[in-house]
C-alpha cells in the first residue's frame, strides 16, 4: 500500500506521490542544459537550483517516515545496482588526480571501492532504520493559563553542502538530509566531478521510482567555482551551508558566505598518554588511530607523553615499524632508542593536520601541561587520554573543550556511524546548534506549537 506524504492526508490517485489536494504545488521546470558562463548567468542558475530545492523541500517535510526509509532503501539498492558505472566514473577521476599530483591522502579520500559502497549501502540502511527526528517532542508543558506548549523537531528546509574529493560524502549527506526531511544541494569539487555526476544522477532516478521528489538531490558542480560563489550568496533560498574538507576550503566558506553556516572542522587531534596507562593499550589504540585511515579527520595528529611514563619506546616502535614519521621534541629525541628514527618537531607540526602518516610527538610533565599544550594547537575536534588514573580521566574530560572527548579509546570513532548516528554531515567544531558527529537530529531545527482555547494575554 502507498503512503501519503503526510501522516494525516489519504492518497488523492493510488500513486506514490499523492499528497493532500490542499498543499499540492506546480512543479517547477527543469534547468536548461546549456551552462551559463558569466556570473549572473550562474547566480540565475543556482537560483533556479535553490527554488526548485525549496519546492522540493516543501514535499518532503510531509513525507512520512515510510516513505522517507523506503527512499534510502531504493537508494542503496541502486548504488548496487549501479556500482559498475559508478566505479568506472571514478576510476577517471582517481587517474585523473595521479597525473595531477594529487596526494596519497587524498586520493584515498577520492577512491571508491566495492566495499566503500558496500559501507555506503549499509550505513542507508542503517538511517532507515533509526527513528525520525522531524516531530520529536524536545519539550513541553501546559501553562496556568491552560495554553499547551511543544517544541519540536522540523526540517531545515533546503541544506547545501560544499566539499571536495569525497564521493561518499555525496551519499551520505543525501541520505541524511532525505530521512530528516530536508533537501540537499550539493557542490562536490572537480576532483571528484565524474563519481558525483553518476552518483547524484542515480539518488535522483531511485528517488524519482518511490514517487519522492528527484529535486530533492541537486548539484551545482557544472557551474565550478562560480557555482559555488552564488551558492555561499543564496541567502534567503539556502537554509543552511555545511563545508567539508580542509582548512582552505572551510575557511572559504565561513569568510565569504551570506547564508548560515555550520563550521565543521579540522581535525588536529591529540592522545595524551599519562604515566598511568598501560603498554598493551597504548600501543593498539595508537596503531588504530594513526594508521587505520589516515586521511580522515578523527586520525590522531599529535601524540603528547607523559615524562614519567614508561610506554614512549614501544609505542614509537609499533608506530615507526607501520610507517608512521615520527616529528618528536628534543626530549622525545633524547628518550627514544637510537634504533628509533625521528625528526626535528617545530611549531609547524603541532599545528598541522597531515591526514598521512606522520605524527608529531611531544613529552610533557603533567596533565596540566599536556591540556595547556591541547588548548593551544587544538582545533577542537577530539582528543583523548589513555590512563588507569580515574582522577586524571574526570579531570581532562572536564578540562578539555573539544568536540569529543575520548578515554581509552581510538579517536577513529569520531564518527557518526561508529556513534549510532548512521552517518553524519560532518563533524561540527563550532559551540551554536550542533557540535561534534551531525547526525539526523543536527540537520532539524524546532518550532514551538502553541495549542490554546481561546486565551488572550491580559
Amino acid at each position: 500500500m502507498t503512503e501519503a506524504l503526510t501522516h494525516t492526508t489519504a492518497a488523492t490517485s493510488g500513486d506514490n506521490t499523492a499528497v493532500s489536494a490542499a498543499t499540492v504545488e506546480p512543479e517547477l521546470t527543469s534547468p536548461e542544459t546549456a551552462v551559463p558562463q558569466s556570473p549572473q548567468d550562474v547566480e540565475a542558475a543556482v537560483h533556479a537550483i535553490a527554488d526548485r530545492s525549496r519546492h522540493a523541500a516543501r514535499r518532503m517535510s510531509r513525507a512520512n517516515r515510510a516513505w522517507k526509509d523506503r527512499g534510502l532503501r531504493a537508494i542503496g539498492a541502486a548504488l548496487l545496482e549501479q556500482k559498475r558505472l559508478i566505479l568506472a566514473a571514478n576510476a577517471k577521476d582517481v587517474a585523473a588526480g595521479k597525473a595531477n599530483g594529487t596526494s596519497a591522502a587524498m586520493l584515498d579520500r577520492l577512491t571508491l571501492t566495492n566495499a566503500r559502497i558496500t559501507g555506503l549501502v549499509d550505513a542507508l540502511e542503517n538511517l532507515a532504520n533509526l527513528p525520525d527526528p522531524v516531530g520529536n517532542v524536545v519539550r513541553g508543558q501546559t501553562l496556568p493559563n491552560g495554553l499547551r506548549l511543544r517544541q519540536v523537531n522540523v526540517p531545515m528546509g533546503v541544506v547545501a553542502a560544499i566539499y571536495e574529493a569525497r564521493p561518499n560524502v555525496t551519499v551520505d549527506i543525501a541520505g541524511l538530509a532525505l530521512k530528516s526531511g530536508n533537501a540537499v544541494i550539493l557542490r562536490g569539487g572537480t576532483a571528484a566531478a565524474a563519481t558525483n555526476e553518476a552518483l547524484v544522477q542515480v539518488l535522483r532516478d531511485a528517488l524519482d521510482s518511490v514517487g519522492l521528489p528527484a529535486d530533492a538531490v541537486q548539484t551545482v558542480d557544472q557551474y565550478g567555482r562560480e557555482g559555488a560563489n552564488a551558492l555561499m550568496r543564496a541567502r534567503g533560498r539556502v537554509d543552511v551551508l555545511i563545508p567539508r574538507g580542509g582548512r582552505d576550503l572551510i575557511q572559504s566558506v565561513v569568510l565569504n558566505a551570506a547564508v548560515p553556516v555550520i563550521e565543521t572542522g579540522e581535525g588536529n587531534v591529540h592522545i595524551f598518554i599519562d604515566e598511568s596507562a598501560s603498554e598493551d593499550m597504548a600501543v593498539e589504540i595508537l596503531l588504530n588511530a594513526k594508521t587505520q585511515r589516515p586521511s580522515v579527520c578523527n586520525t590522531v595528529e599529535t601524540l603528547l607523553v607523559h615524562s614519567r611514563s614508561t610506554v614512549l619506546p614501544a609505542v614509537a616502535a609499533a608506530l615507526r615499524g607501520a610507517g608512521v614519521t615520527l616529528h618528536a621534541d628534543e626530549r622525545i629525541r633524547a628518550a627514544l632508542p637510537s634504533s628509533i628514527e625521528s625528526t626535528p618537531a617545530s611549531d609547524e607540526d603541532w599545528a598541522t593536520e597531515y591526514m598521512d602518516l606522520d605524527l608529531a610527538v611531544a613529552m610533557v610533565d603533567s596533565l596540566d601541561d599536556a591540556v595547556r599544550h591541547i588548548r593551544t594547537w587544538s582545533t577542537g575536534h577530539t582528543e583523548a587520554i589513555l590512563t588507569n588514573d580515574l582522577a586524571n580521566a574526570e579531570r581532562f574530560i572536564a578540562e578539555v573543550d573539544s568536540a569529543a572527548v575520548i578515554v581509552n579509546a581510538s579517536t577513529r570513532f569520531t564518527d557518526g556511524g561508529e556513534l549510532g548516528l548512521g552517518a553524519e554531515v560532518g563533524i561540527s567544531t563550532q559551540k551554536l546548534h550542533a557540535r561534534g558527529p551531525m547526525g539526523l537530529t543536527e540537520l532539524t531545527t524546532t518550532k514551538w506549537i502553541v495549542q490554546g482555547e481561546g486565551q488572550v494575554r491580559g
